[in-house]
């Protein structure tokens, strides 16, 4: 089976396109870099032509809520077409689970728009929501850093593995094409603050970490709710406690 990638050079890319290859498949990693851009649509028809199955894992170069609803919006319908006229069977997508939760995300609202473009676009699809990434909690410390602690809130939290998020993308790009979306997470739920401190004193740094209600999640305030799945979610196998010991194994 033909399947390309868009985004394909990216974290969750690259792991997709080797789990997929190695099982036989033939894939079209897409980017910028190989000519392939969805905003404008070059090399659109040229990378699509003869694929079964696209994943669309492009992301916004700008985190300027305008930025990011324009690209989605033009990127996911340029896709769509695409798609259509080379006679693609299957739309995959990985989005965020919650984002209708926290309308003053800017990013989330981008995702928002890119659901619903797939949703009324025609071509069968599965949209995979996933919580966010463990690879990601540095940047997450990062952006809550005022004086030398982290601001953190103390809403759940259930960040899932890179590697646990391509496996489920990968197994929904050779499954069937049931216009579903399915729900992606972690092994380990707890609030979001004791997360960021075990990744601060898994890393050595010596932030501290203090739990502030009034502390946003890249513009929204968070609950037990907004960032975690409310009903049924497939769950990744790394727990965090084995991911923060396989971070520090490759460090040393």
């Amino acid at each position: 089976m033909k399947i390309v990638i868009i985004g394909g050079s990216g974290l969750i890319g690259t792991k997709v396109a080797a789990l997929l290859r190695n099982q036989g498949h033939d894939v079209l990693q897409s980017s910028p870099s190989t000519g392939v851009n969805t905003v404008t649509g070059e090399g659109l028809s040229g990378a699509l032509a003869g694929a079964e199955t696209v994943i669309d894992l492009a992301n916004s170069p700008s985190f300027a809520p305008a930025d990011v609803l324009s690209f989605f919006q033009q990127s996911t319908t340029n896709l769509i077409n695409a798609e259509k006229a080379a006679g693609v069977r299957h739309h995959v997508a990985l989005s965020i689970v919650g984002i209708e939760r926290s309308p003053d995300n800017g990013y989330f609202r981008g995702k928002v728009a890119q659901e619903d473009i797939i949703k009324k676009g025609g071509i069968p699809y599965t949209i995979v929501r996933s919580t966010q990434f463990m690879e990601f909690l540095g940047g997450i410390a990062d952006a809550g850093t005022v004086d030398q602690a982290v601001h953190a809130p103390s809403g759940a939290f259930q960040p899932i593995a890179a590697d646990d998020v391509a496996a489920f993308v990968a197994e929904a790009a050779i499954g069937t094409s049931a216009n579903q979306t399915i729900e992606i997470a972690g092994p380990d739920k707890k609030p979001m603050s004791e997360f960021l401190a075990g990744y601060l004193a898994a890393t050595g740094d010596r932030r501290s970490v203090i739990v502030d209600k009034q502390a946003r999640y890249f513009g929204a305030l968070v609950d037990d709710q907004s960032l975690v799945p409310l009903g049924t979610a497939r769950l990744g196998k790394l727990d965090v406690k084995t991911w923060f010991a396989r971070r520090a194994q490759a460090a040393a």
